[in-house]
């Protein structure tokens, strides 16, 4: 069996031996993991990120992730602890993992920042503000740093920043980032764009998704919504009721949420969550928002009451996939079906 390789080296999965071929020997076939960046650099057996997801994926779920072979990442919202960090990471860090954090957040909550340096976790994913001045500091502490990427522009950025690799995350992206460019034309641009390993988010659901963005050259995908149904989340029962019910055509791209309640995110980034009534009475109307402290309150005790016609809850274009709770580990295999896709074309 014979494979061609184009493109960067470190950008293009390892086709042939030990890549996406099944070597034949002795009359035995067998199928091997597909090996890329990501798989190397962290010793995983399926390309594929938990994304990190604030409220949703603490240690419990990132160490499901990552003892079914991909990488699991611990989500640090703007007001958590450097004790919550640690506390998770101990529940996470069995085997490789990461840590999400938003650098817009971290001058305000700098221990977050010291807590990953004492860790050391694998991988830190630090995004969404300026987040430049804090790759240096965790690469000297031999920590692995990405960064997302909502435009072409801002990968060539995070290159010259110099981070190990760039996820290039499109519009259908549950959760906070940029509404510009879809996935796949995003992929396709910044792959051409940089030499360092690039990942791809954004709508990727299940084996299909990966493959797709790993025929393309992406080292990996960056998945979050996928594992939203998981048994492992931090998901309240109704609020996982509620994603399972939700349609593809079921979210909305927005800052309702975070204006609602005063959050310091910057206003390029808006959030892509589940559509609902809230959102629909407010949309269009962000300034009178902001002074309507009644609407506040309301999202508030929606929050504490699980009331989802008035809470959020953040999630991806993909969400019309995820159809019933499952474990992370099922979610994982059922991703690692991609190496079937991606050798139907060659020669058995």
């Amino acid at each position: 069996m014979c494979h061609e390789r184009i493109g960067h080296p470190a950008q293009i999965p390892f086709l042939g031996r030990n890549g996406h071929g099944r070597l034949v020997s002795a009359g035995v076939t067998e199928v091997v993991i597909l090996h890329t960046w990501l798989t190397d650099r962290f010793g995983l057996k399926v390309p594929l990120v938990g994304a990190p997801m604030a409220g949703v994926g603490a240690g419990r779920l990132a160490a499901a992730i990552s003892e079914a072979g991909a990488l699991g990442v611990i989500g640090a919202s703007a007001a958590v602890t450097g004790e919550w960090i640690a506390k998770e990471a101990a529940v996470a860090g069995g085997g490789p993992y990461g840590i999400g954090l938003m650098a817009w957040a971290l001058p305000g909550n700098p221990a977050q920042f010291e807590a990953v340096l004492e860790l050391r976790p694998p991988m830190v994913s630090v995004s969404f503000g300026p987040y430049a001045r804090y790759v240096e500091e965790l690469r000297q502490a031999g920590i692995t740093v990405v960064t997302q990427a909502g435009t072409t522009d801002e990968a060539r950025a995070a290159e010259q920043a110099g981070v190990d690799a760039v996820v290039a995350r499109g519009a259908e992206a549950g959760g906070h980032g940029r509404d510009e460019v879809g996935t796949l034309p995003l992929l396709q641009s910044v792959l051409d764009a940089v030499r360092i390993p690039v990942l791809a988010a954004g709508g990727i659901a299940n084996a299909r998704g990966l493959a797709a963005v790993l025929a393309a050259g992406a080292a990996g995908a960056w998945v979050g919504t996928a594992f939203m149904g998981c048994v492992e989340t931090a998901l309240s029962a109704a609020a996982g009721d509620r994603l399972l019910a939700a349609e593809e055509t079921g979210t909305a791209y927005g800052r309702v949420f975070d204006i609602a309640q005063r959050l310091g995110w910057p206003p390029e980034y808006g959030g892509r969550a589940l559509r609902n009534e809230f959102f629909d009475r407010w949309a269009g109307r962000e300034d009178e928002l902001a002074a309507d402290d009644s609407a506040r309150a309301r999202l508030e005790e929606a929050r504490r009451e699980g009331d989802f016609d008035t809470a959020y809850i953040y999630a991806g274009q993909g969400v019309g996939m995820v159809r019933e709770r499952r474990t992370a580990a099922d979610v994982v295999a059922d991703f690692a079906a991609a190496e079937r896709l991606l050798t139907r074309f060659t020669d058995s």
